[in-house]
């Protein structure tokens, strides 16, 4: 099969290769995926898991990719809840990865069922940035509705989900980024934008929830918008400030069927918008993931035609 590896995280994307390697085989309790689409996030050329498995033993060259969407074609021993030639999408283990590649052994609690009346593309660019949104807002920062919500990077893949579900919760939302982004952020639904390289963002203040990707001075001046008792919730690193009689959370999100399937629901029925900004194929992917311009969205890689 056609696979992305790489093999040097000094190298970032640009170490990403197109090769052929051996088709997966199913473990116990997994399912091999015929991947129709996959995402990829560009963190995961930082992460430990990209490189080592669960002992620490080198891994490389590594097939990066946890978001993917596809058919089922076999089943390992045990294996329950889902059938061969069943539409699925779905989140790998980071220790494992693979969605970069025709074929992906992957467990099948990872997996949840895509209706047919979603496409592929659509269905590989949910997992990452809705599981994270969803389990961020309602699992840490335990989103009530009437409350305030500060989503940084709201423009963006995660931060685009983040502002619509807070929005349908109920929330009160303010998006922040770069003046190019302030339509977009509004057009996913935020009250307000603040401007973060014109606009300061002490004068937000008494907000309920700030939800960051970014981390930095950013992570650290937004702990200091937030009221008594208030969340930060990051998912950039250990938080290295928190608010004022309040908690910060870090955390890492996790595959979970029934989120998944919360989370197509709402796309199915116009409540939740995708942020794809490119689709290129699984021969220009190594071009797409280094791009001479900036983005604006997820690079879904189309693996089948």
């Amino acid at each position: 099969m056609k696979a992305i590896v790489v093999t040097d995280e000094a190298a970032g994307t640009a170490g990403m290769t197109l090769v052929e390697r051996p088709e997966p085989k199913p473990a116990i309790n997994d399912v091999v995926v015929q991947v129709h689409a996959s995402g990829f996030t560009s963190g995961e050329l930082t992460w430990p898991s990209t490189w080592t498995d669960r002992v620490d033993r080198d891994r490389t060259p590594s097939i990066p990719g946890q978001e993917l969407a596809g058919v089922v074609t076999a089943l390992g021993y045990g294996t329950t809840g889902l059938s061969v030639g069943q539409r699925v999408f779905g989140l790998t283990d980071s220790y494992r990865g693979g969605g970069l590649a025709e074929y992906v052994a992957i467990e099948a609690r990872n997996l949840a069922p895509l209706p047919g009346d979603v496409e592929f593309t659509v269905g590989a660019s949910l997992p990452m940035p809705g599981l994270t949104a969803w389990q961020g807002l309602f699992e840490h920062g335990r989103l009530q509705a009437g409350q305030s919500v500060l989503v940084h990077g709201a423009a963006g893949s995660v931060g685009s989900m983040v502002t619509q579900l807070a929005r349908e919760f109920g929330a009160y939302v303010i998006g922040t980024g770069r003046a190019v982004d302030r339509q977009k952020t509004l057009d996913f639904g935020a009250m307000e934008f603040v401007d973060l390289e014109n606009d300061t963002l002490e004068d937000v203040g008494g907000v309920d929830l700030v939800f960051d990707v970014i981390g930095g001075d950013i992570q650290r001046r937004s702990a200091g918008v937030i009221r008594a008792g208030g969340t930060l919730v990051t998912i950039a690193g250990p938080p290295e400030a928190r608010p004022a009689d309040g908690l910060a959370v870090d955390f890492v999100v996790e595959a979970d069927r029934a989120q998944l399937g919360e989370i197509v629901r709402r796309v199915r029925d116009g409540r939740l918008l995708t942020n794809i900004g490119n689709i290129a194929t699984l021969d220009d992917a190594v071009a797409a993931f280094n791009p001479t311009e900036r983005i604006s969205g997820q690079t879904i890689i189309r693996v089948r035609p």
